[in-house]
């Protein structure tokens, strides 16, 4: 389904001064039809009630699915970008990993739409999301 054969390394390897590094995603896993990553659940992404903030959650959504839609394009000529994000948060984290399992709803010319489920150590669902992602053009200099 990929564009080329991405590793771990290539996609953990990126630039590191964007809110994905900030927040410490990882990425972990590359299916044949699916991407996961981990993010902390510490200080940096808590609200005030200590727990895992729901804006947080839908960095990691965006994030697994911005790339999951770049591995699927040719960078030369096109760029990803996000369209629309929702969450519905489900239960409470306070602390520990959540991981973010990320795949295919629909997979067009000029959109792709990405389901993201996250969970807990416990491997409960803490929230779904739904991404659109725009396939544009890339920008010329």
């Amino acid at each position: 389904m990929w564009f080329k054969d991405f590793t771990i390394e290539d996609l953990n390897g990126r630039p590191k001064n964007h809110i994905g590094a900030l927040l410490d995603i990882q990425f972990t896993e590359i299916g044949d039809n699916f991407i996961t990553g981990t993010m902390p659940v510490d200080e940096r992404t808590h609200q005030p009630a200590g727990i895992l903030h729901g804006g947080a959650s839908v960095v990691l959504a965006e994030t697994l699915g911005s790339i999951a839609s770049y591995m699927l394009i040719d960078p030369e000529k096109y760029v990803a970008v996000g369209l629309e994000v929702n969450a519905n948060h489900l239960r409470p984290v306070k602390s520990g990993l959540v991981k973010g399992v990320c795949t295919p709803i629909h997979i067009g010319a000029k959109t792709h739409i990405w389901d993201i489920k996250i969970y807990n150590d416990r491997g409960k669902m803490s929230c779904i999301s739904r991404l659109t992602v725009a396939v544009i053009n890339k920008p010329t200099s």
